[in-house]
C-alpha cells in the first residue's frame, strides 16, 4: 500500500444501549470492528485484511449492500440516485467483520467524504435478525451535530415501527484515534428517548498484532451479538414490554434523512 494511503483499522471499544420505558433495561458490552478506507483498499489492496476470502477473522463485501462483489460500487450507486455527486474522497466503512465465518451486522455506517477530506454523507446501513436489510442516507451531516431519519424499518419487536433516529457522529485523529457513533430512537409517544445506544472505541492498525488480539479477547464476537440481541429480547418480554408484530418491509431500500439545527456539546468534537 502506498505510504500516503489511508490503513485499513480496527477499534476496540463499547456498545452501549439504555431503554428507558415501560422499565429501564441497559447493559454495555466490550466489542471490536473494524474501520476500511474502501477507496484506499480499491486502489492498493486489503493488507493484513482477509477480503473475500476464508479466514478466522475477515471482511466479504457481499455482507452490504445489495449483494454484489464491490460493495463500493454498489455504494456510489446509491449516492448518485440521491443527488450526491461530490463524494469523491475516501469512504470509511465501520462495520462487524466475519468472524470464523459468520458475521451479524446489527447496524454498519459509510463515511463519505469530499476530496478535501470533509464529511458530505452518511450512510447507516441496518440490518434486522429476520434477514431484512434497509438503509438510512444522511446528507450533509456534520461531526457533532444531530441528523434525524424517520423510521421506517422493523428491527426490534419490542418498538413500533414509527418516530425517528437521531444519529450523531464524532471522530478525533489525534494521538488516540477514536470514533464514535450514537443513534437515539424517538417513538414520540413523549418527548424523550425511548432507547439511546451507542458504538465507540480507540482505533489502531489493522496488522497481525491487532488481529491477534481481536480474536484472542473475543474469540466468538460476532456469535456473541446475535445471542446477546437475543438474551436482551428475553428481558424485555420478562419486563413485559409492548411487543409489536412485523411489518412489510419499506418499498424503498434507502431513506434519505434531515439535518437537524441543534447541536451536541455532550460529547468531544471533531477537531
Amino acid at each position: 500500500m502506498n505510504a500516503a494511503a489511508p490503513v485499513a483499522q480496527i477499534g476496540f471499544g463499547q456498545v452501549r444501549h439504555t431503554r428507558h420505558r415501560p422499565q429501564r433495561n441497559a447493559f454495555a458490552y466490550p466489542t471490536y470492528f473494524l474501520m476500511l478506507p474502501m477507496r484506499s483498499l480499491r486502489a492498493y489492496g486489503p493488507g493484513a485484511l482477509a477480503r473475500n476470502r476464508r479466514a478466522a477473522l475477515s471482511f466479504h463485501d457481499a455482507d452490504h449492500g445489495d449483494g454484489r462483489a464491490d460493495s463500493l460500487a454498489w455504494l456510489d450507486s446509491v449516492l448518485q440516485q440521491h443527488g450526491i455527486d461530490d463524494a469523491h474522497g475516501e469512504v470509511w466503512l465501520h462495520t462487524y467483520p466475519r468472524v470464523l465465518g459468520y458475521s451479524f451486522k446489527p447496524v454498519s455506517f459509510w463515511y463519505c467524504h469530499r476530496a478535501d477530506g470533509s464529511l458530505r454523507a452518511v450512510l447507516a446501513e441496518v440490518n434486522n435478525t429476520f434477514g431484512e436489510r434497509h438503509c438510512y442516507l444522511l446528507d450533509a451531516p456534520r461531526y457533532g451535530q444531530p441528523c434525524e431519519a424517520t423510521k421506517v424499518f422493523h428491527v426490534s419487536p419490542f418498538c413500533p415501527v414509527r418516530g425517528r433516529y437521531r444519529f450523531v457522529f464524532m471522530r478525533t485523529d489525534d494521538l488516540t484515534p477514536r470514533t464514535v457513533a450514537r443513534i437515539d430512537y424517538f417513538d414520540d409517544a413523549t418527548d424523550d428517548a425511548l432507547l439511546n445506544t451507542s458504538v465507540n472505541g480507540e482505533l489502531s492498525p489493522l496488522n497481525a498484532r491487532t488481529l491477534r488480539r481481536a480474536l484472542w479477547s473475543y474469540p466468538a464476537m460476532t456469535f456473541g451479538v446475535i445471542a446477546r440481541i437475543h438474551w436482551q429480547a428475553a428481558r424485555l418480554w420478562i419486563k413485559k414490554a409492548p411487543f409489536f408484530r412485523q411489518p412489510p418491509a419499506p418499498g424503498d431500500f434507502v431513506t434519505a434523512a434531515v439535518p437537524a439545527a441543534s447541536p451536541v456539546t455532550t460529547q468531544p468534537r471533531h477537531p
